[in-house]
């Protein structure tokens, strides 16, 4: 039975802003944090995309990608993701295969279908939510251009090169990833039996194709590390925050620390958001967390855990992670590279 021990870890980074941040540092943070993260033995660090959002830096997942890989030299670099409806599949082959030329063998093109946050991005990026219908479309000409072209067009260098694509999903989302043989990542959206049943549809439905030849599912968590449990939900509190305030303001907002948000006022819908925010992560002393992932991959079938954490304590996330490492891989070998 795989555990944590035997599994792969990987890390999902958003470039979270705090507050009093300018969003330059915020991204150099990200780039020391992969650096970082292969100093601990993690699989992937991936970065994601976000526009105009005054609480996350990371805008251009592919350019940042880049200054990622240019300070490692083994870890796998990618993106959590490119969100396609944003961009015509030939620029993001591009991107992808310049990425695989300059850090061959390293590339990981993770895609998704979510569009920009509100109609004023929406518009700025030249793009509707009615383009998020065309993404079989859209995915069918990225890899068409990665692997031969397409209606004489190619995509150089990007033509050739083995870039695997992973496909963000939830729910109906897992069911594309399984028709186009690609692997899965998943969160706990709408919960985790809905989750465990969106994976096993996956892996029921795979269809073998030139892109993937077997399953592959990829879960995306929450997890955080402190010396009790207390302290690990108190790291929790700046993300929760967020979330209630970006779903009663429309905006995501800088992160605040918790002795802040203790004395913020609530209204009832944002204390409930906040509230709900807080459910769902694995947090705690290493003691608990662990045995917590052991259940959530035995649960999952998961081949691999992307964790995503964000708090207003730097230092206090990056020990969370660091402490992670060394709790799965305590007297074991991390697993062989895919």
């Amino acid at each position: 039975m795989s555990s944590a021990q035997t599994t792969r870890f990987s890390i999902l980074d958003r470039s979270r802003v705090r507050y009093g941040q300018s969003h330059p540092e915020a991204l150099r943070e990200t780039v020391e944090f992969g650096r970082l993260a292969e100093e601990w033995g993690y699989h992937r660090f991936w970065v994601s995309e976000h526009h105009s959002v005054p609480g996350v830096a990371g805008s251009a997942p592919t350019v940042l990608a880049a200054a990622i890989a240019a300070v490692t030299d083994h870890i796998r670099v990618g993106t959590g993701g490119v969100m396609l409806p944003n961009h015509q599949p030939l620029i993001v082959a591009e991107q992808f295969g310049t990425l695989e030329a300059l850090f061959p063998g390293r590339i990981d093109m993770g895609l998704g279908r979510s569009v920009g946050f509100t109609d004023g991005v929406r518009r700025a990026l030249g793009h509707g939510k009615d383009d998020a219908e065309d993404f079989d479309a859209q995915l069918t000409e990225v890899l068409e251009y990665l692997a031969r072209g397409r209606n004489g067009v190619h995509a150089w260098p990007a033509e050739g090169l083995r870039v695997p694509a992973y496909l963000l999903a939830t729910g109906s989302g897992a069911q594309r990833a399984a028709e186009f043989g690609l692997p899965l990542v998943i969160a706990a959206v709408a919960g985790e039996d809905a989750m465990v049943e969106a994976i096993d549809n996956y892996r029921k439905a795979f269809r073998v194709t030139e892109w993937g030849s077997a399953p592959y599912v990829i879960v995306s968590t929450s997890v955080v590390i402190a010396d009790t449990v207390e302290e690990a939900h108190r790291l929790l509190l700046p993300e929760a925050w967020s979330a209630a305030y970006s779903r009663t303001r429309g905006e995501f907002p800088a992160l605040i620390s918790p002795d802040r948000i203790e004395r913020e006022p609530m209204t009832d819908r944002q204390r409930g958001i906040f509230e709900d925010s807080l459910r769902g992560h694995i947090h705690g002393p290493e003691s608990v967390v662990i045995p917590e992932l052991d259940r959530l991959i035995a649960h999952t079938g998961a081949d691999e855990i992307l964790v995503h954490t964000s708090t207003f304590d730097r230092t206090a996330r990056l020990e969370s992670h660091r402490r992670l490492a060394a709790a799965v891989w305590a007297g074991a070998s991390a697993p062989a590279p895919a």
